[in-house]
């Protein structure tokens, strides 16, 4: 748009005299420029140096991206605008009257969004879905099949369908509230306005044509999702915080002699000579040799995870190095490394490459870098490079992220762990997010939202009021990118309630047995974007019709169930992979709705029909948790075992298939282990069910490329139900 002569010069003097005339608005033109397929880019103002997918340092999947199918800028670019107001850029994307939101970051009460107001701000999930939460991502999708990204490190605030202008092109219906019961204090907006506190910002445009392929779009422009290692996907079981190396040694071997899987310990604060802040150096009270220790791990089978924080103590070996690189402020009376700097990160991940690394640790828990205000660095602290207290909280997580990526990463190994702070473009970063809050229900809606921010969450269980609470949480996990125990505070095992400790085991080896389907997930998660673990929404043929059209009508016919139900929050049951429906159950629960899409649907144990694009009540009993396969759907899986299988290791195969109609899977495979894979070392095999002359079904594979990676040996079909 050109600039008439007399608003640049009203735009000058606004400048120059920033107490004059602020409530006043100055338009910001927009040039959108295609930047990858279906990835739009305009700036609006001036961007600040640093942004989120800088700290995250994305390197976009462009392979990936041209594979997802062709697409048109999918929004009236005239209807965005953009303008400067007070000093900050005010951002406007149109609405049509039936799209739905879904996205801004990591939410634990809702999925969808519209309607809501939040402040996008690196914190602690405090309890409310207002925008302060472990990872305030700047992303929203749409249900009409696009997602918009605001790349600034700010403390952005989204009105999402909330903020009514008086010149609407469409606005809401004028109601009388005396009179008429639909008046609402919150009448619909015709747009998503955004607040952005600073002079500029960097924005993107995702393309569908579906939801899903707009939120493929947006993971592969961040650089693909994670491969994590094989280990990673097998069960972690974090000690109590101040073991000790035998008293570790002895756990992992009363797990070995109950048959309870394990792949990964985790360390705890105490591991550390100090904590809070932290030196970073090993206990050798308790750890006299740390070397020695981690080999009696590994020759287990088991890899180790330690806990970390970023605050550092004046007895750590690094402090000195480190002095001249910290914030203005301290925490816990600990340096805050400026890690926005090459030098500080240098300095850290030396240390913990000789330290720890070197050691044989396989990865960290980084914790508390979200914070709450009381006791974390406040927004006006300074740093070396420049970054102000709010910019460096916006991004410190990605930056802790990528520091630990890179150093395992130089050492040619995968590694994978916790982080309870990120932000947008960490879906290439091998962290799963979790947090101190404690809700069944809400650890489920996280990892729901979670599939539209580009990161991933687990459900943790640390401890229950009862042997039933119990066994739902550890079902739970099992279905989540990180399946962890978290017994640092009260010692917790996962036979520490002896009446389902055999339930327990059974679904903790259920997740090892579906170990080629989930890491299968996990790698289209890297090649395609799609998240591994995801929402009903992205589900092909979920969502109604009227909610994916740009149709601006306010009322809309009588619905059937399955249709009303799926307009409301879809908040505790998701898909694992392609074809499972996952629908956890809570404590108190003898039964509960699952909401089918379109199709035939299967139970996962049985093979039985269990429906077709409706609303049904299943009552799985207590040692279940409700699976459902969709028609056609192949499940690969290996026999029961404790630990995943290494590399190198050769396991035979059973493939599930469920239902009438023909279907294929397609098994990715690597070495597990190293990055190999970027390099073409991986396979993919065919896996397929078809019906014969006579109507039979009968399953082939495809023959493995013996010079690539293949870790299965005889590979077998049962038709489920069981013919």
């Amino acid at each position: 748009m050109a600039r008439h002569p007399l608003l640049t010069v009203s735009l000058v003097a606004f400048v120059l005299v920033p107490h004059q005339g602020s409530g006043r608005s100055a338009d910001l033109p927009l040039q959108w420029t295609m930047v990858a397929p279906g990835v739009w880019q305009a700036t609006a103002g001036t961007p600040e140096p640093v942004g989120l997918l800088q700290a995250a340092r994305i390197e976009p999947r462009l392979d990936g991206l041209a594979r997802l199918p062709t697409a048109e800028f999918p929004l009236p670019r005239a209807a965005i605008r953009a303008s400067r107001v007070d000093g900050k850029v005010v951002l406007r994307f149109p609405l049509a009257a039936e799209e739905q939101l879904y996205g801004l970051g990591l939410n634990f009460k809702t999925v969808q969004q519209r309607g809501t107001v939040k402040t996008l701000h690196v914190d602690h999930y405090g309890g409310s879905d207002n925008g302060r939460t472990h990872a305030p991502v700047p992303f929203y999708v749409s249900s009409a099949g696009y997602g918009v990204l605001v790349d600034a490190a700010r403390y952005i605030t989204v009105y999402a369908g909330t903020a009514v202008r008086a010149d609407s092109e469409h606005p809401p219906d004028v109601r009388d509230r005396n009179t008429d019961r639909n008046w609402t204090s919150q009448p619909r907006s015709d747009a998503v306005d955004i607040l952005v506190p600073t002079e500029g910002a960097t924005l993107y445009v995702f393309a569908g044509p579906t939801p899903m392929d707009a939120v493929r779009r947006y993971n592969l422009y961040s650089g693909g999702g994670y491969l994590p290692p094989k280990w990673g996907l097998g069960f972690f079981h974090r000690m109590p915080s101040l073991s000790t190396a035998s008293e570790v040694l002895a756990e992992a071997d009363e797990f070995a002699t109950r048959g309870f899987p394990l792949d990964v310990m985790g360390l705890e604060p105490g591991w550390q000579s100090k904590a809070y802040p932290c030196s970073y150096a090993w206990d050798r009270d308790r750890f006299p040799d740390p070397v020695a220790f981690v080999r009696q791990l590994r020759d287990r089978g088991i890899g180790v995870n330690l806990w970390v924080n970023p605050y550092v103590s004046p007895d750590s070996p690094i402090w000195p190095a480190l002095k001249d690189h910290a914030g203005s402020h301290t925490v816990w009376a600990g340096l805050v490394p400026d890690y926005a700097q090459a030098d500080t990160r240098r300095i850290v991940s030396r240390f913990f490459d000789r330290e720890h690394a070197a050691a044989g640790v396989g990865g960290y828990k980084i914790d508390e870098v979200d914070g709450y205000d009381r006791w974390l660095w406040p927004d006006h602290a300074t740093f070396p490079s420049g970054l102000s207290g709010e910019q460096m909280r916006q991004v410190y997580g990605l930056y802790a992220q990528r520091m630990a990526a890179d150093m395992f990463r130089a050492r040619g190994q995968r590694t994978w762990g916790l982080v309870r702070g990120s932000n947008a473009g960490a879906a290439a970063l091998p962290f799963v997010l979790y947090n101190d809050s404690y809700s069944h229900q809400e650890f489920i809606t996280a990892l729901v939202s979670s599939s539209f921010a580009g990161v991933l969450w687990t459900p943790e269980v640390r401890s229950s009021n009862s042997a039933e609470e119990w066994l739902r949480r550890m079902q739970s996990v099992a279905f989540s990118p990180l399946a962890m125990l978290n017994a640092w505070s009260d010692g917790t095992k996962p036979w520490s309630f002896p009446d389902v400790a055999d339930a327990v085991r059974e679904v903790m080896q259920l997740r090892t047995r579906l170990l080629p389907y989930f890491y299968t997930t996990f790698a289209q998660y890297h090649f395609d974007g799609t998240p591994p673990f995801r929402a009903m929404a992205l589900v092909d043929r979920f969502l109604p019709a009227s909610m994916a059209q740009p149709a601006r009508e306010a009322q809309r016919p009588t619905e059937n169930p399955y249709a009303a139900a799926v307009r409301r929050d879809i908040k505790d049951q998701f898909m694992a992979g392609d074809s499972l429906l996952v629908a956890p159950m809570f404590a108190g629960e003898a039964s509960r709705t699952v909401v089918l899409p379109a199709g035939n649907w299967y139970d996962f144990y049985t093979g039985a029909y269990a429906g077709n694009g409706e609303v049904i009540t299943v009552k799985p009993g207590l040692d279940r948790i409700p699976l459902l396969v969709r028609d056609g759907g192949l499940i690969p899986m290996i026999a029961a075992r404790r630990q995943v299988p290494r590399p190198g290791d050769r396991v035979d195969l059973e493939v599930r298939h469920y239902g009438e109609a023909d279907g294929d899977f397609r098994l990715y495979d690597d070495d597990g282990a190293t990055f190999k894979y970027e390099t073409g070392d991986y396979s993919w095999t065919t896996l397929r069910v078809t019906r014969d002359a006579q109507g039979v079904l009968h399953g082939t594979a495809t023959q493995p490329d013996a010079t690539k990676p293949f870790g299965y040996g005889q590979i077998g079909f049962t038709m489920m139900p069981s013919r």
